[in-house]
């Protein structure tokens, strides 16, 4: 596997928001290999908000659901709330510190193999927090 499909949280398509990853207005969603980036396209997240229940699995199933349907393999945000415990078992999860999706793309092919590295762990696999440089 030489490319990822990502879906990055946003309400933008330019910054993550401070916001946890299920709670993106939007998914962007990028074709990414060690050496370039392409834009696919711009999933709407129609999961209804949680109700009562902070941490709802069947918000976390939604989530997964939608993005599963997209084919993506890895997640990406500026915070992620306690269900990643849930959907890292599907997705790589990546924390990033920076707000800019830009920079945080780059930051992502720089260490592309370690997260391809960490989607073949399949539902052993642990999030990972990148720092851009």
């Amino acid at each position: 596997m030489t490319k990822l499909l990502t879906a990055f949280a946003t309400d933008d398509g330019k910054a993550f928001m401070d916001r946890h990853f299920g709670d993106a207005k939007f998914y962007d969603i990028y074709e990414i290999s060690k050496n370039e980036a392409s834009f696919m396209k711009r999933i709407d997240n129609t999961v209804d908000e949680e109700e009562e229940v902070h941490a709802d699995p069947e918000k976390a199933k939604g989530i997964s659901q939608l993005l599963k349907k997209e084919k993506v393999k890895v997640v990406v945000s500026k915070a992620f709330g306690p269900n990643i415990k849930r959907i890292k078992k599907k997705f790589v999860c990546v924390l990033m510190n920076d707000d800019s999706l830009e920079k945080s793309i780059s930051t992502f092919r720089k260490n592309f193999k370690m997260i391809l590295d960490e989607w073949e762990k399949g539902e052993a696999r642990n999030h990972l927090s990148l720092k851009n440089k």
